[in-house]
């Protein structure tokens, strides 16, 4: 299985910071945000790697991350011409995926878990499979409505969210999702939306879900920098 971190975008919540270089070579305490995903993919098994990133800042990121063999990975790169949204983001991924199946995350979410078993089981199944965290403002996400063992509604970042369980930013995804973003039509947003394409699994009922059990935030305003950078000093504190 292949990775796909997706670190495009402008940052504008993280502004003056992102003025100068892009969001995800911020440093999250002691490195570059953009570790924590790569590092994700890494401990899963998953070593052949494509970056998706702003054509503002590209240059950032060839220069710190290279060919990836000082990460033990080996990488490639996209280039995201507009902020299109996360689901335009991958489709940029489809000639890296050649066909197979491919675990994406969000350059700017940091998990601690080990997600190499999730992963060996989904490469056994068809469909799409995404990480639910139970969080205080759910609101904030995409949220994810559960009924026993299965999904039965996706809504993104709704104003009375109908459950606590946030979709994070890990997805895993059979080489369908390609054909299905080239459905999609822009949000209010002008975005095409990642929730869209789960919602198209949704309804073929192909789509299913882990929990995720340990710290994971996102790194994309101020407040979640700042409890992102605090998790990872009291990690290596330990």
């Amino acid at each position: 299985m292949k990775g796909i971190i997706l670190a495009g975008g402008l940052g504008t919540r993280l502004r003056p910071l992102t003025h100068v270089t892009n969001k995800h070579l911020l440093p999250v305490y002691d490195r570059p945000m953009v570790m924590y995903p790569l590092a994700t993919l890494r401990q899963a098994g998953i070593s052949e790697i494509m970056v998706v990133c702003g054509k503002e800042h590209a240059g950032g990121f060839m220069n710190f991350l290279g060919s990836g063999k000082d990460f033990d990975v080996k990488l490639s790169y996209a280039l995201q011409q507009s902020s299109g949204g996360i689901a335009e983001a991958l489709s940029l991924a489809e000639d890296f995926a050649d066909g197979g199946k491919m675990a994406v995350i969000l350059g700017d979410n940091i998990f601690e878990d080990d997600f190499s078993s999730a992963i060996k089981v989904f490469e056994r199944r068809s469909g799409a499979m995404v990480f639910l965290k139970q969080v205080p403002d759910a609101n904030r996400f995409g949220v994810a409505e559960v009924e026993g063992d299965n999904i039965v509604r996706v809504e993104e970042k709704p104003a009375v969210p109908k459950s606590d369980l946030a979709i994070t930013g890990l997805y895993l995804y059979d080489p369908d999702v390609f054909s299905k973003i080239r459905t999609l039509h822009p949000s209010a947003r002008n975005e095409l939306e990642i929730t869209d394409v789960q919602n198209l699994y949704l309804q073929e009922r192909k789509l299913s879900f882990a929990m995720v059990d340990g710290f994971w935030s996102d790194a994309g305003t101020f407040e979640s920098l700042l409890r992102a950078a605090q998790w990872a000093a009291e990690r290596k504190k330990r």
